[in-house]
């Protein structure tokens, strides 16, 4: 994560993705409980199921559908198929600059 510089990861079984895994996963289930990142499996501290919006929704559904479930990212599907992450800080950038499109 800190290589690729993102926030939250897609976890996968195969073909099939099963959770999200995001820094403050690791910060709330491992490191403030004292544990040590290097022997935590992943599947231990990820977020499951996942928690998705249509590519065609609105940005004020996403933000709004982030707020309800109190989480920082969210997958994106197209036709029931995870194509991507949409972060906080994405919405973020988006509303802001929402002004001036």
């Amino acid at each position: 994560m800190r290589d690729a510089q993102v926030g939250a990861l897609l976890v996968s079984d195969g073909a099939q993705f099963v959770g999200i895994i995001s820094e403050a996963d690791l910060v709330r289930r491992v490191l403030a409980v004292g544990g040590d990142s290097r022997h935590v499996r992943v599947s231990e501290v990820m977020t499951a199921p996942i928690i998705t919006i249509e590519i065609d929704r609105s940005a004020h559904d996403a933000s709004d559908l982030m707020a309800e479930r109190g989480i920082r990212h969210l997958a994106v599907t197209e036709d029931g198929k995870i194509v991507g992450i949409l972060s906080v800080r994405d919405l973020l950038r988006y509303f802001k600059n929402w002004g001036t499109l």
